[in-house]
C-alpha cells in the first residue's frame, strides 16, 4: 500500500508539473507572439538599395536605406547594410550608429558584432569606454531582458500557487521554487540594469570629422576638448542646441547638436 501511495504520490506530481510547463509554454509563446517581426513588405527598395551598393555607389545606397527606415522598415539586416553603406563611403560616425542600431535588435548577430568592432577601431580619439559588464550585458535586448525575467516570475508563481493547492508538493518542488524564485530576482536585476543602460545612458555618436567640445554651450567658451568621426559620448543635459557629453569623469562639455547622431 505504501509504494502504491508513493507512486501516485509522483503520478500526481509529474501530472501537475506538466501542466505547470504546459502554461509557462503557452506563456512564453503569448510573450513571443508581438516580438515577432512581419514580412517585408519593402523587400524590392531593399534589393535596389542592394544594387546601389554592389555597384558601388554607396552614398546613394546609403540614401536608400534611409529611405526605407524612415517608411518604416527597420530590421536588423536593413542597418547591417546601411552600416556597411555608410563605411564604404567614409562616413565612420554614421556606420557606427546604424550598427549599434542593428545590434539592438539582433544583439547576437556575429556580422554585426564584428562590422561594429571594426568601426570602432578605425576611430581616433577618445570615446566612452565599454566595459565587459556592459558587453555581457548587450547580448540580449531589452526585450529578450524582459520576456526572461517575466518567464522567471511567473513560473514561480504559478509553482507557489501550486504547492498551496497541494501542499503534499512543497517538500518536492522546495528547491525548483528556490531556483526560480533566485532565477526571476537575478533576471529582474539585469534586467533594471539593461533599462538603465538603454533608457537612461543615451549614447550619442560624433558624425563630424571633427568637433570641438566646449566648456559652455557657447560658440565663444573654451574648448575643453575635440572628438573625431565615430567618437561614442554619454549625453549628460540638452540645451539650445547643444548637448552636454562625456567620455569619463575627466572629459565633460558642451557639443553642437548638428554634430552627432542621437539613437
Amino acid at each position: 500500500m505504501r509504494a502504491s501511495n508513493a507512486f501516485s504520490f509522483q503520478l500526481r506530481a509529474s501530472f501537475e508539473m506538466g501542466r505547470v510547463v504546459q502554461l509557462l509554454v503557452i506563456l512564453f509563446a503569448c510573450l513571443v507572439a508581438p516580438l515577432t517581426a512581419s514580412a517585408d513588405k519593402s523587400e524590392p527598395a531593399f534589393e535596389a538599395a542592394n544594387k546601389l551598393y554592389e555597384e558601388g555607389r554607396f552614398a546613394e545606397a546609403a540614401t536608400a536605406y534611409e529611405t526605407l527606415l524612415h517608411t518604416g522598415g527597420v530590421s536588423a539586416p536593413l542597418y547591417y547594410n546601411l552600416g556597411n553603406a555608410y563605411f564604404k563611403a567614409g562616413k565612420l560616425g554614421r556606420a557606427i550608429a546604424a550598427y549599434r542600431n542593428g545590434r539592438s535588435l539582433s544583439p547576437r548577430d556575429p556580422d554585426i558584432t564584428a562590422n561594429l568592432q571594426f568601426a570602432r577601431n578605425q576611430r581616433q580619439g577618445p570615446s566612452i569606454p565599454i566595459s565587459a559588464f556592459q558587453r555581457w550585458l548587450g547580448k540580449f535586448s531589452l526585450n529578450e531582458w524582459t520576456m526572461l525575467a517575466t518567464v522567471a516570475f511567473w513560473a514561480w508563481l504559478l509553482l507557489r500557487a501550486l504547492t498551496e493547492m497541494r501542499p503534499a508538493l512543497k517538500q518536492t518542488l522546495r528547491g525548483t521554487l528556490f531556483v526560480l524564485g533566485t532565477s526571476a530576482v537575478g533576471l529582474g536585476i539585469l534586467l533594471v540594469a539593461g533599462w538603465r543602460a538603454e533608457r537612461l545612458s543615451q549614447v550619442v555618436v560624433v558624425s563630424v570629422p571633427q568637433a570641438s567640445v566646449r566648456h559652455g554651450p557657447l560658440d565663444e567658451s573654451q574648448v575643453a576638448f575635440t572628438v573625431n568621426d565615430g567618437a561614442e559620448l554619454r549625453l549628460l543635459d540638452r540645451k539650445d542646441g547643444w548637448f552636454q557629453v562625456t567620455t569619463g569623469p575627466n572629459r565633460v562639455g558642451w557639443l553642437k547638436r548638428d554634430s552627432v547622431i542621437v539613437e
